[in-house]
């Protein structure tokens, strides 16, 4: 791992190559899986407050599933996540042509909304492990994302690189500029395991 900031980066996120594909996986990770996206406190509430908005884009069981469950559930280690629907996909799931994907982000995409996503999506297929002092981001390597991997591979476009976007979105331009420097020192073998 390399520390940047108060942030432990997997050297995985610096070598595994990755770029998602709607096409070969139809947004499995909406609906895989035995908990909903991960949430944190703040988006909780963010989602309290959004919610009236985002429901015109939810399906009707997923509406049902907030009403009967809430808007966040805590799972078996005692951590907040989106309620599911009858126990399988998240209940903010919806399908657009033939794929999986998110009422939040769609409601964020058309400004109705000002809450973009849980950073677990955003993130994903890095996860955020969090410690008293400092925060480790973990590549979570899962069979539905095998798409990506190959498509990541064929474009050379690796895991922190496609990850631009959210990773900046979270700790900032400057941070990241400093997770570039790190690739290209672990790239050229001056970063060890």
């Amino acid at each position: 791992m390399v520390q940047i900031g108060e942030v432990l980066v997997s050297f995985d996120i610096l070598e595994k190559k990755f770029c998602c594909d709607l096409t070969a996986c139809k947004g499995a990770c909406c609906i895989e899986g035995d908990y909903g996206a991960p949430l944190e406190e703040d988006e909780i509430e963010a989602l309290r407050q959004e919610y009236g908005r985002i429901t015109a884009y939810m399906k009707p069981d997923g509406i049902r599933s907030v009403e009967e469950q809430g808007l966040a559930v805590k799972d078996c280690d005692n951590e907040w996540g989106t309620p599911l629907i009858d126990g399988k996909e998240c209940a903010f799931t919806i399908e657009e042509n033939g794929s999986c994907w998110c009422a939040i982000e769609k409601a964020w995409a058309e400004g109705k909304s000002h809450f973009r996503k849980p950073v677990s999506c955003h993130l994903y297929p890095i996860r955020i492990a969090r410690y008293v002092t400092f925060e480790a981001l973990n590549y979570h390597q899962w069979d539905v994302c095998r798409g990506a991997r190959l498509k990541g591979e064929e474009a050379g476009i690796p895991l922190y690189r496609f990850l631009k976007e959210a990773l900046t979105a979270r700790y900032g331009e400057a941070w990241y500029a400093e997770l570039e420097i790190a690739a290209a020192e672990y790239a050229a073998g001056r970063l060890v395991e």
